[in-house]
């Protein structure tokens, strides 16, 4: 199976220079956790997740009205094209614990979206199994948690 065969096709992004507070609408208004970061012609350069902002911008007391999306994004996100075979995207998962890729074409223009979901949606095609284990592969924590005191 392909990643085409399982991708979301649909896919909102935005700019380096757009504000976290434009980018919380545009996960608000599309019911999303993650958003591409593109510059010129939807290359991806960036990726920001719900949690990014909370971690990165909220918790240490950035005004998300003035803080552009540059400042906090994963820069250099993991990537996957749409004809690579779902096991090695799946692996990429699992190796570098992220739940989203980005799927871009060979110029680096984001062209749709692999989520956990789109694993649990086409788990019968998949595998069962092997989805649980990307799951499992992605979520390990080895057990460890801190608590802020």
């Amino acid at each position: 199976m392909k990643v085409k065969d399982c991708m979301c096709t649909q896919v909102a992004w935005v700019t380096p220079q757009d504000t976290l507070t434009n980018v919380a609408k545009v996960m608000q208004t599309n019911h999303i956790g993650c958003v591409p970061v593109c510059k010129d012609s939807q290359k991806i350069c960036g990726i920001i997740t719900d949690r990014d902002i909370v971690l990165r911008a909220v918790a240490t007391g950035k005004n998300l009205a003035q803080t552009m999306a540059s400042e906090i994004m994963t820069q250099n996100p993991f990537t996957c094209k749409q004809d690579e075979d779902m096991q090695q995207a799946q692996n990429t998962m699992t190796q570098n614990q992220v739940r989203r890729l980005p799927v871009c074409d060979n110029e680096q223009r984001v062209i749709g979206m692999l989520t956990f979901g789109d694993l649990a949606n086409n788990g019968q095609k998949i595998g069962q199994q092997q989805v649980c284990q990307t799951v499992e592969g992605i979520c390990n924590c080895n057990g460890q948690f801190k608590n802020a005191e």
